[in-house]
């Protein structure tokens, strides 16, 4: 059985460069920008910016004060990640098993495949110059392990950095750092160049993982950065230095991370590669003539986009729980409206009526080129409902009967408050006042069926959280109390209902003992119910917990 080949490639200039290829200067120093801890660093950079002594976590202005001409723009996570995924489906020209490596690699298992192509280094070659046409920087490793590939792509051809602290840099002479410096420029000395390893430094032959990782630095190995750092002060930088170590003084020392990573790398413990399911899209898309801007317009685009989708939804026997109306702006930048659906349909004339409560949120900037109309989340829809038993069945046709109109009715007040906020009270096993309903959402669930169990005794219509009443006089109940700063006399009294606790639960609202409730019918006109707490961990009293209204 021939030996597992595994390959990596790396986009180290991702994010940028996915901007950076649709601009007029693709060589010019470029860099998306994250907003991290309130202030703004650079997150990807293109080659040119690297070039200039830039670097990821950099802050912004720090950044153009040492590159007046970097161009910047806000970093997308949503769009990089779509694109890294269309790299995975072009990746899938060299091998059915390709799986997304984050933020900004790809793994492919090409065992079987390289004779294809005319090799492992003719594979290689055309993997690097299809992405030179993507306009993109790609660095590639190749081995029997995916630890061994991933460490081959980033690390190959770099030498182990000595560790000096900052302490030890400033105890060197400023004239010995300066006669360096001219012996290089001044003196005609070649200019310090990065190393680029090259295809036979980026492939380990089959069998030969070892001799290949030994000369990497530990970094390779996808440890911590903690543990590089001290890895390098134990004078530890190299992986072929660590390979002849004991296995457990190493565990005992570094953890059992180090060792992980280790056997993972030389193929002593296996490491499964997952291969990214296949995409299951329901979209279309709309391309313009000419820019639009109108809501008239915008409206016009989606109903053109929603019978194709439907009819997608329909030949996967689905329906959209959520649909996205993305609008692709002239200046390359994007804004997405969402609105989500109580139930499953692929009715348009369900849809638009929701999208069109979201078209006051579109900001079409200088023109909208397409729109691109799509269900990111769906569930299964029959066209028929079939009923299990006859109580079922009645309940399906009892929906089919009522129509559409209540979950229309969810959908669109979700497209402006959230479809969290509606909700639907269903009864709840249980004797305590404020625990007999619990809330569903409604979106999620049907309304509560049948009727609600009766009482034993009258309940109100308004429950708050017991508040403290006093009581002008004993007796029970009192004939008198202030309640809410006013004073009330007690007309009328029915009570009263014992309710204990439950034994089994410590609910800090319970913990004043057994209550005994009465209704309480009062000379100004308020009909409320008070009760009478006995004791327990706290102090009882008497207490209002509702309005009869």
């Amino acid at each position: 059985m021939p030996p597992r080949r595994l390959l990596s490639l790396w986009f180290p200039h991702l994010a940028a460069e996915r901007l950076l290829r649709r601009m007029p200067e693709p060589d010019r120093a470029f860099a998306t920008v994250a907003e991290i801890a309130n202030a703004q660093r650079l997150e990807s950079l293109s080659p040119a910016a690297a070039a200039a002594g830039l670097r990821p976590g950099q802050a912004l202005r720090d950044a153009l004060a040492l590159c007046p001409d970097l161009a910047s723009r806000p970093a997308d996570p949503a769009a990089e990640r779509a694109f890294l995924g269309a790299l995975r489906r072009w990746a899938g020209r060299f091998s059915p098993w390709v799986a997304e490596d984050l933020p900004d690699g790809l793994m492919l298992d090409i065992t079987g495949c390289a004779h294809l192509f005319g090799g492992e280094g003719a594979l290689l070659a055309r993997a690097e110059e299809d992405c030179t046409g993507f306009g993109l920087t790609l660095r590639a490793g190749l081995a029997d392990t995916p630890g061994a590939a991933w460490a081959l792509a980033r690390h190959a051809g770099q030498g182990a950095a000595s560790h000096r602290s900052g302490d030890m840099i400033d105890q060197e002479a400023r004239a010995t750092r300066s006669r360096a410096a001219r012996r290089h420029w001044t003196r005609g000395g070649p200019a310090p160049r990065a190393s680029v390893a090259g295809t036979a430094e980026r492939v380990a032959p089959p069998d030969h993982t070892r001799s290949a990782l030994a000369p990497l630095p530990v970094a390779a190995l996808r440890l911590a950065p903690e543990t590089v750092d001290t890895l390098a002060r134990l004078g530890l930088r190299r992986i072929g230095d660590l390979s002849g170590m004991p296995r457990a003084t190493l565990a005992r020392r570094f953890g059992a991370e180090l060792t992980r990573r280790l056997d993972q790398a030389f193929g002593l413990v296996p490491e499964p590669l997952s291969p990214a399911p296949p995409d299951i899209r329901f979209a279309v898309r709309l391309t313009l003539p000419e820019p639009i801007g109108r809501t008239e317009d915008i409206l016009a685009g989606i109903d053109r986009l929603l019978p194709p989708l439907a009819a997608k939804l329909a030949t996967a026997g689905r329906g959209a729980r959520r649909v996205r109306l993305e609008l692709l702006r002239s200046d390359h930048s994007r804004q997405a409206l969402e609105v989500g659906l109580a139930r499953p349909t692929r009715d348009p004339d369900r849809i638009r009526p929701l999208l069109a409560l979201k078209l006051d949120a579109a900001e079409a900037g200088f023109g909208i080129d397409a729109l691109r109309l799509a269900a990111p989340l769906t569930e299964p829809l029959a066209e028929r409902q079939q009923a299990g038993h006859a109580d079922a069945g009645a309940a399906a046709r009892a929906r089919q009967a009522a129509g559409p109109g209540l979950d229309d009715l969810i959908a669109r007040l979700g497209t402006r408050i959230g479809l969290d906020a509606i909700t639907y009270r269903h009864p709840a096993d249980s004797h305590i006042p404020e625990k007999t309903a619990h809330r569903v959402a409604a979106a999620w669930a049907d309304p509560a069926a049948g009727g609600w169990p009766e009482p034993p005794a009258p309940r109100p219509l308004t429950l708050f959280p017991p508040e403290p009443v006093t009581a002008a006089a004993p007796g029970q109940p009192p004939a008198a109390f202030r309640w809410r700063r006013r004073a009330f006399r007690v007309a009328a009294a029915t009570g009263p209902a014992r309710i204990t606790p439950e034994w089994w639960l410590d609910d800090p609202a319970w913990r004043s003992g057994p209550r005994d409730y009465w209704q309480v019918d009062t000379e100004e006109g308020a009909r409320l119910w008070l009760f009478r707490a006995h004791g327990g961990l706290v102090s009882g009293g008497w207490f209002c917990h509702g309005d009869f209204g």
